[in-house]
């Protein structure tokens, strides 16, 4: 639980009326939510949890009910896609969550639990490095093998489920390229920084570094920061503010007064956050301007590839390709095009559409952790789509879309196919060039 002692701007994280009051309840929502698709009740929808949010406003205690009903919401934000009224639902589930937080003790266990993970580790380098080494000993010593052969993982059900999500550990971390400066390659037309995230560093290091290559090939000075920390988008969307406040504060100061053209994150979940960290820090009177300014300089690295020339020196990618949204960039960002544009730039390469492309994989940040069963019951019907698509590669723009979809490909898809970052494919492309 956060006090407004210890967090004077929790006063501010509750649903506010103004945007409650957007909400008509004309019900368009209700089929692009997931959980109302999957449960059928309304509760569960959108516009069921905005009148749940509004008895509250009206002075309605909160109980574990409430609690439950906010909590299986995958914060997808496909209802702001469909909403003729334009609610911020985004805003007011997360809004609901910092809310909740405030105003709940948890039990001891869970409260040391959630203070581990969102407090100490995915801020810290040096604890998320030793997570990552003892994943990578779990991996490279046979054992997750012997484990997964022996079907041991079926013995705990959601538990087994678990694991079979458990990323890769990608040795070398890509935290000791923290500090360095990469030169472009050829003219120099831009000078960007590189958010690398947390875990990225340790289970996305090479995406981390196909995201510098390829920035490199398209003109581009990169800037690794070594003062940034994790983005505090899980921090947002369980609630915990007072943290992820704390972690934008030092993510603005790490870069704000860099000199760059364009700040740029390949994690459409993060970037979703770091574009909104002038609402996160909006009632902060030292902060509020400076954050305004870093939100408006953050890009996708696919949104920046497509507003500029792009480097058209690449070799052909011989594959059929379809691409699944990531939601906090199409519903969030609202960036659909530039993805789907860069892959039809690559020579060779065929793009066909999915079914359903924007539609929630069930990965959600930690989603598929904490509602694991929901969770793949609504990554089943993705991959129904994506075999519609018969495709070679699975192309998103998310890291843990790709976690996901990769579960979804062992458990359900057709033999052979990958699944891939739009800027791997980038980077397949200009690396095939450049070894002629």
């Amino acid at each position: 639980m956060v006090s407004s002692e210890s967090n004077p701007l929790a006063i501010f994280d509750k649903p506010h009326q103004v945007d409650l009051d957007r909400c008509v309840h004309c019900g368009l929502c209700l089929n692009a939510c997931p959980t109302y698709r999957e449960l059928g009740v309304e509760m569960d929808s959108p516009r069921g949890r905005i009148y749940q949010m509004a008895r509250v406003a009206a002075g309605e205690p909160i109980n574990d009910t409430y609690r439950e009903h906010i909590d299986l919401c995958l914060a997808c934000r496909a209802c702001e896609s469909a909403c003729p009224s334009g609610v911020p639902y985004g805003r007011l589930v997360e809004d609901a969550r910092a809310e909740i937080e405030t105003n709940t003790k948890r039990p001891w266990l869970v409260r040391k639990a959630r203070a581990f993970l969102f407090g100490r580790l995915l801020p810290c380098s040096a604890l998320l490095t030793a997570a990552g080494a003892l994943l990578y000993l779990y991996q490279a010593s046979g054992l997750q093998r012997i484990v997964r052969a022996l079907g041991l993982p079926r013995l705990f059900g959601t538990l087994g489920d678990r694991e079979a999500l458990l990323p890769d550990a990608e040795i070398p971390f890509f935290f000791r390229e923290y500090g360095k400066t990469f030169p472009a390659k050829g003219t120099q037309r831009y000078r960007v920084a590189f958010v690398a995230g947390c875990v990225a560093n340790v289970s996305f290091a090479r995406l981390n570094e196909a995201t510098v290559r390829v920035l490199q090939a398209n003109g581009c000075e990169v800037v690794i920061p070594a003062a940034q920390t994790c983005c505090g988008a899980l921090h947002v969307h369980a609630g915990i503010r007072d943290v992820a406040r704390k972690l934008a504060r030092q993510n603005i100061d790490a870069f704000i007064d860099g000199g760059f053209d364009a700040i740029i994150t390949n994690a459409a979940g993060c970037g979703s956050t770091l574009k909104e960290y002038g609402e996160l820090l909006a009632h902060d009177v030292d902060y509020a301007t400076r954050a305004l300014h870093f939100s408006a300089m953050m890009k996708d690295v696919t949104e920046f590839l497509a507003s500029i020339e792009l480097n058209a020196a690449m070799k052909p990618v011989n594959a059929t390709v379809t691409y699944q949204d990531s939601c906090h960039l199409a519903h969030g960002q609202k960036v659909r095009s530039a993805p789907r544009q860069l892959l039809r730039a690559i020579p060779g390469l065929e793009f066909r559409e999915m079914p359903m492309a924007d539609a929630c994989c069930g990965s959600a940040g930690i989603y598929n952790a904490l509602h694991t069963d929901l969770s793949l019951q609504i990554l089943q019907k993705k991959m129904a789509n994506v075999n519609i698509a018969a495709t070679q590669i699975v192309a998103t723009a998310n890291p843990g879309c790709m976690l996901q979809l990769r579960a979804g490909v062992r458990k359900w898809g057709k033999e052979g196919v990958r699944v891939a970052h739009v800027i791997e494919i980038l980077d397949e492309a200009y690396r095939g060039a450049r070894s002629k």
